[in-house]
């Protein structure tokens, strides 16, 4: 684990999601779907697999206390991979990922728009790649000044949609919002996240939910890196968020610490609720569910360490 710029935390926070549309602004927690703020077009990364745009899945603003990588930095944006563009993994457009990594300009000046995205990429821009499908992920942490700063206009896609291998994705015209609501399977499915949401998203680029954390009232994990009940090797002091009755491991026998009954399932830091592996991450993380900004881990979630930039997600 890197060493933080930064004590180690002693709270945990839950975050909410409210039914209204994200704002920025020094008032503003941060909000999901939509579009990032305090960054130009030209520093919005691209999926180096598909060459357009990565979505942006939330803003958050950090907590003081988990500020890790110094007091300028105040909160930080993430983007995903398009759902659109795979199920079960991308195919990735080998010369557009070239034209992005290379070290010198591509001989051919058609890819030349990708490997410029590169060199503009934003100064705090941490790129990452999960190790299910191996798709990417990015983080870009923010300044106050950038938090409070305008939303960013989408970058240009003129040579992504001439030469990927794939077509436009539909969220380009249509917003985040209202392509992950319309790809939801089953009534059951579309009326819980509605229940979260407030409302149908609206067909536009900017359309998001406000998002707000608030202290956990007992997180006794908070400071603490999660630990894997299956591993060897302990954490000091982490506890279980389970234990069984009696001492006796068996189904019927299965309960959850009183302490947890307020812990939401979207939350910075403290006990960590993974829908399989617990993976070796700081204290210094966020964990969120698919519908905070749009994702497909099989009804699963997903922990981002924000200080070590890893990411790691599972399927129920």
């Amino acid at each position: 684990m890197s060493q933080p710029n930064c004590a180690l935390p002693v709270q945990a926070y839950n975050i909410e999601l409210l039914h209204e549309d994200g704002r920025t602004g020094p008032e503003s927690h941060g909000w999901c779907f939509g579009l990032p703020p305090g960054i130009s077009p030209e520093q919005w990364p691209l999926d180096p697999s598909t060459g357009y745009p990565l979505v942006h899945g939330f803003t958050l603003r950090l907590p003081s206390d988990y500020r890790c990588h110094g007091s300028d930095v105040a909160g930080l944006s993430f983007f995903a991979p398009c759902e659109e563009h795979g199920d079960g993994g991308t195919v990735l457009d080998e010369a557009i990922q070239a034209a992005m990594v290379g070290a010198a300009a591509p001989a051919d000046p058609r890819y030349l728009p990708f490997w410029t995205a590169a060199q503009n990429s934003h100064r705090r821009l941490s790129r990452m790649i999960d190790d299910v499908f191996e798709y990417s992920y990015a983080v870009i942490l923010l300044t106050e000044a950038e938090l409070d700063g305008p939303l960013c206009r989408l970058p240009d896609t003129t040579a992504a949609r001439a030469l990927s291998r794939y077509a436009a994705p539909s969220w380009l015209e249509t917003g985040s919002g209202r392509v992950f609501f319309d790809s939801l399977v089953g009534d059951s499915h579309r009326n819980s996240v509605l229940e979260i949401f407030g409302s149908v998203p609206e067909a536009r680029l900017d359309w998001s939910r406000g998002l707000r954390w608030s202290p956990r009232a007992n997180d006794p994990n908070a400071g603490k890196a999660p630990q894997d009940p299956f591993t060897g090797d302990k954490t000091a002091g982490y506890q279980q968020r389970y234990y069984y009755d009696g001492g006796v491991v068996k189904t019927e026998n299965y309960r959850m610490h009183a302490w947890t009954e307020e812990h939401a399932p979207n939350h910075i830091g403290g006990t960590m609720q993974p829908v399989q592996r617990t993976p070796r991450f700081s204290p210094f993380y966020i964990e969120f569910e698919e519908y905070l900004g749009g994702y497909n881990f099989g009804t699963g979630n997903c922990q981002l360490d924000f200080l070590d930039m890893k990411l790691d997600w599972a399927c129920g």
